[in-house]
């Protein structure tokens, strides 16, 4: 039981620091668009449920934070 109870927190804990590891080469607008895929996905998954409720909002969400975040 011990060790199952330290999975569950060392597992999430080590996808977010690779998570975040990997945004640091990452430009601007592309942190615009990833940041605007997972609002939109969590919002779709809210509002729409399902799979596609997820994706939808992911892609609507992607292509906004895309273009707000465009150089000028």
């Amino acid at each position: 039981m011990k060790l199952n109870n330290r999975l569950f927190v060392t597992l999430p804990a080590l996808a977010l620091v690779s998570v975040l590891g990997a945004c640091a080469g990452m430009t601007y607008q592309e942190k615009g668009t990833a940041t605007g895929a997972v609002v939109g996905g969590a919002t779709g998954a809210v509002l729409g449920g399902g799979v596609l409720g997820t994706a939808a909002g992911a892609a609507v969400g992607g292509v906004i934070g895309h273009e707000v975040t465009k150089p000028k």
